[in-house]
């Protein structure tokens, strides 16, 4: 069975391993953990540092953007669907509830 790991107990160890006053192998002897997990963990937040200092609101604006115009095309369809029905049970002959 695997062990899974919090990603808040990585970036606490992955601290300790960037305070270096430990070893990898202490820290992996004291957390039960194999050193090369550690390495890679390490390897992981270094790899991922420069993303935590990017602008993400862009992408966010833009899925917004992509979300309204999207919720804009459904409201028109409705009322193209709404109109085409009322018109259609009025040919039919059908009663048509007025509100």
């Amino acid at each position: 069975m695997r062990k899974k790991y919090t990603d808040e107990f990585k970036a606490q160890i992955v601290l300790e391993i960037f305070k270096e006053e430990k070893s990898v192998t202490q820290l992996a002897s004291e957390h039960g953990i194999h050193p090369t997990q550690l390495t890679r963990w390490k390897n992981e937040a270094i790899q991922n540092l420069p993303s935590l200092f990017t602008d993400d609101r862009k992408g966010v604006q833009a899925l917004k953007k992509t979300y309204e115009s999207k919720i804009d095309e459904l409201y028109a369809e409705v009322g193209r669907l709404t109109t085409q029905n009322t018109w259609l049970k009025k040919k039919s002959g059908l009663r048509v509830d007025e509100k």
